[in-house]
């Protein structure tokens, strides 16, 4: 009689394991990246880590097998574009600004769209992630790079329009089939960001690096994700992913010796605080088996 509720107990614990696995991954190859941004340059390592994420996904998802409609091929490419301008533009703002600050920044994305489709209370969380923006920005200041923050505020309206073609794809065709469609258009846009001067500082190590850190950052914390899914609800998956901005501060001190000011802890507290509120009292209005703004935003996770 009481197997259940302690079965489904475990099942959410090890759900939530996997979640926070996941965006530690996330984090970790985020940080790992940013050492190799003096080699190759922030685009040079967002082109080295979506080529590699592309040839891995396309050889796993084999887009040949499947039967994509046109406007499932429409919507999977223009979640290529917006991956590609997500991870572009998040890897020229962690070269200016730490990677605490820039996660929290580029999380208003989803955010915002969680606020807007929300109901209600929802809405009135952006008061509160607009507090949180002041204190990582500290314009009063003026020491936080302001290029970097623009460049994270674009990874953000990348990551809102992943949010929202990621709604559309998953309606159309399973994950793993949109992404092998949209991960070879994010690299294709990562080359005519990046262009031909990047190949000439490849080699064979980097080329390996690359191929590693595409396994931790998309393709791991994609499969970890997609099995915490199966044991979360999308409510409680949404607000896991609120986290990740901590972590980020985390991993920012811890391997790359990034010490946050007050202000941008205060900040990134609030951040968290209103993606939480806004995933719990304004979850988008869905039929039982259609994902959640909430779930969907923590999805781009594995893609930055």
């Amino acid at each position: 009689m009481n197997s259940s509720p302690r079965l489904a107990q475990s099942s959410a614990g090890t759900g939530s394991l996997m979640a926070l696995a996941a965006m530690v991954c996330v984090q970790l190859g985020l940080a790992v990246s940013v050492g190799l941004i003096d080699t190759l340059g922030p685009a040079g390592v967002a082109w080295l880590r979506l080529c590699w994420a592309a040839v891995i996904l396309v050889v796993v998802g084999r887009p040949w097998k499947v039967a994509y409609s046109r406007a499932a091929l429409g919507t999977s490419a223009l979640l290529g574009v917006a991956t590609g301008g997500v991870t572009i533009f998040f890897m020229f703002a962690v070269e200016r600004i730490p990677l605490g600050t820039a996660s929290a920044l580029e999380f208003l994305g989803p955010l915002s769209v969680a606020i807007v489709q929300g109901r209600g209370a929802a809405r009135w969380w952006a008061l509160v992630a607009g507090a949180g923006v002041l204190g990582l920005t500290e314009p009063w200041l003026g020491a936080t790079d302001p290029v970097g923050i623009c460049f994270a505020l674009c990874a953000a309206a990348c990551w809102a329009g992943y949010v929202l073609f990621t709604q559309k794809a998953g309606d159309a065709v399973s994950g793993i089939s949109a992404l092998a469609i949209s991960m070879p258009v994010a690299g294709v846009v990562a080359t005519l960001a990046v262009g031909p001067s990047v190949l000439g500082d490849l080699d064979w190590p980097i080329l390996l690096w690359g191929f590693g850190l595409a396994l931790l950052l998309p393709v791991i914390p994609f499969s970890l994700e997609m099995l915490a899914l199966r044991k979360l609800t999308t409510a409680a998956f949404g607000t896991l992913m609120c986290l990740e901005p901590a972590i980020a501060v985390l991993i920012g001190l811890t391997i790359l010796h990034q010490v946050p000011r007050p202000a941008a802890v205060i900040g990134i507290v609030l951040v968290i605080a209103a993606g939480i509120g806004a995933t719990r009292t304004g979850q988008r209005r869905t039929t039982p088996d259609t994902s959640t703004v909430a779930a969907t935003a923590g999805d781009v996770g594995e893609e930055r």
